[in-house]
């Protein structure tokens, strides 16, 4: 690859930010479904039952999801109405997804950032806690909210750094090709 080709090293290190979450997260899924299992073997064939495991999967559920968002923009996986996209070049895509990420995506997260940032802080005022006495972290779970926000928005610049050096022919378009399977 010649040196004008070569991807920045913030934009590597951008990248490499959301990777790691997303691989770390992905380890989740297994967990919980192995708790899944649990919960229903122990409750059917032992007639247990747990809020704690319960309210587990509910977690890493929701880490699962909002910790993964980053991932799945990263890797081009969230949902797409390409009406015009698929039938654009690698600049026309770019633009449409530079464009989207100024005007949709960062936005977005602005407002669910500073909209949800009360709602945290008043969580951890009082150290919030499962009403069913299960996992003492109610606080923590709702921190997740922000995170995601702080994620996005690192994989939002990337994005935008992303699609500028493809606009500028600085970079080959990687983006995936979106076609319909009939």
């Amino acid at each position: 690859m010649t040196s004008a080709k070569r991807e920045p090293v913030l934009l590597a290190w951008l990248d490499a930010i959301t990777d790691r979450v997303g691989h770390a997260i992905a380890w989740l899924v297994i967990a919980m479904m192995l708790v899944q299992f649990a919960i229903v073997v122990l409750r059917y064939a032992f007639g247990m039952h747990s809020i704690v495991m319960q309210e587990s999967v509910m977690y890493m559920h929701a880490m699962v999801f909002m910790l993964g968002a980053a991932w799945t923009l990263r890797h081009d996986g969230h949902v797409r109405v390409d009406i015009f996209y698929r039938r654009l070049g690698a600049r026309g895509r770019a633009w449409i997804d530079l464009c989207g990420t100024l005007f949709l995506l960062i936005p977005v997260l602005g407002f669910i950032a500073i909209g949800s940032y009360g709602y945290v802080r008043s969580s951890w005022a009082i150290l919030e806690r499962s009403p069913d006495g299960g996992i003492p972290g109610v606080y923590l779970l709702k921190s997740l909210i922000l995170v995601m926000m702080a994620l996005l928005l690192i994989q939002g610049i990337a994005q935008l750094i992303r699609q500028w050096l493809i606009i500028r022919h600085r970079l080959p378009n990687d983006t995936p090709t979106h076609e319909e399977l009939l």
